[in-house]
């Protein structure tokens, strides 16, 4: 068999064949030699390692943590509810289960809250209850939060230069753009996102944040700052929506700036601790203790479902007002579709971006946190739900799982209003 027909093969492997448990990765004192996943040659990034990878990110990489605080952890009220038989219909017209799309979209794990009580928890592959996985892109909608947060106490003006915060990026292509640019995602940046390809600048962002080895006789960036200043422009600012993680990691150096914190301890006194989390969470650190702001946070799947539920209710939870309600109200409002649409973002007809959160404007006013591999937080504040989802696909780009969850979460949500 031929290299490309092997890992074809890979790729065609179920959730139950590719379980990290089944396969016996990192199992062992030392694992065996072919079970071994390591940063260094990349075979974390790998299906089906990546299974395991996911819920495993500090064994590979540096982090840093995230304090939950020194008080109780909130608590989550249980109404157990087996929903696994709710009935969908595909985007491709195929009949689907609420359990069978857990399989078929490979998830690690998934938290489903109606009305603040959890009516619905699973654990599939490396993850348990107690274990962080990593959020990917979810991380920008916390970075958007926190800078929501920011605004609203005065200490960020949305309509200011970049510059007036970071002034290193004078040179780039955030020179001459406005913070609200940057939380939109409205940039107009040469910088390319393709995960498929090899050649894409996402690469060198990984390279940099230090979610990619540095091979020899590489001459690029090695931490985030120099990789942001030296982003150049194309295009204008404030025309289209385009979605590129450097824009949240320009946020992210924002926020520091305008706190004076790091970004794990913001996140710490500003949510994580007021919001009773559970467990610590934590971020991958670049190679000057920098965390990625655009995709490094990793959390346990009950604290991301807590952070959901403090959005759903409009930024309060444990008994507090966390995030204060007009900067949850402007996200649900959404941004403007028509900056949305050139974007061509097929499974999500109608959608806009705001403040780094999916904005879906369907009929319960649905709007999401979502991230490669299938990781995602689902609001819908008309059912009163909310979905956390981990999960580790073979392929990163979500319109891969849109077409089976997001008509499953509608449903779900159709039941559940109706009392089912």
């Amino acid at each position: 068999m031929s290299v490309a027909a092997a890992a074809n093969q890979q790729q065609n492997l179920t959730a139950a064949e590719s379980d990290p448990q089944t396969l016996g990765w990192m199992q062992g004192f030392p694992p065996p030699q072919d079970r071994t996943i390591t940063f260094q040659n990349g075979s974390f990034r790998s299906f089906p390692e990546l299974r395991w990878a996911w819920s495993n990110i500090r064994q590979l990489v540096p982090t840093v943590n995230v304090w939950r605080g020194a008080g109780p952890a909130s608590v989550l009220p249980r109404a157990d509810h087996d929903i696994g038989a709710s009935a969908s219909v595909t985007m491709d017209g195929r009949p689907m289960t609420f359990a069978r799309m857990l399989e078929e979209t490979y998830a690690d794990g998934i938290a489903v809250l109606h009305r603040g009580k959890l009516i619905y928890e699973r654990y599939f592959g490396a993850l348990r209850p107690h274990k962080p996985h990593i959020a990917m892109s979810v991380t920008k909608s916390f970075t958007g939060t926190l800078a929501g947060i920011l605004i609203a106490k005065g200490k960020i003006d949305p309509q200011a230069p970049i510059t007036d915060y970071v002034p290193e990026l004078k040179a780039s292509a955030f020179g001459d753009a406005r913070v609200h640019e940057a939380m939109d995602m409205t940039t107009g940046l040469k910088y390319t996102e393709v995960y498929t390809d090899k050649n894409s600048d996402v690469w060198g962002l990984r390279r940099a944040n230090g979610m990619a080895p540095i091979e020899p006789g590489y001459e690029g960036a090695t931490n985030i700052f120099d990789f942001l200043c030296a982003q150049q422009k194309q295009g204008e600012h404030g025309k289209a929506f385009a979605y590129k993680t450097v824009n949240t990691d320009v946020l992210a150096w924002i926020c520091r700036r305008a706190s004076g914190m790091t970004l794990s301890d913001l996140l710490s006194e500003r949510i994580w601790a007021p919001m009773g989390a559970e467990e610590d969470a934590h971020y991958h650190v670049d190679r000057i203790g920098t965390e990625s702001g655009g995709g490094g946070l990793s959390t346990t799947l009950r604290d991301l479902a807590r952070f959901g539920e403090t959005i759903r209710n409009h930024g309060r939870f444990n008994g507090r007002q966390i995030v204060p309600s007009q900067v949850v109200e402007d996200i649900a409002r959404g941004g403007d579709p028509e900056k949305f649409k050139p974007a061509g973002y097929t499974t999500l007809p109608g959608a806009s971006y705001r403040n780094q959160w999916w904005v879906t404007h369907n009929a319960h006013g649905a709007f999401m946190a979502r991230g490669v591999y299938g990781q995602g937080l689902y609001i819908d504040p008309k059912a009163e739900i909310v979905i956390a989802r981990y999960a580790s696909h073979p392929a990163a780009g979500n319109a891969a799982n849109d077409p089976v969850t997001l008509p499953a979460y509608m449903a779900l949500a159709k039941d559940l209003m109706a009392g089912g």
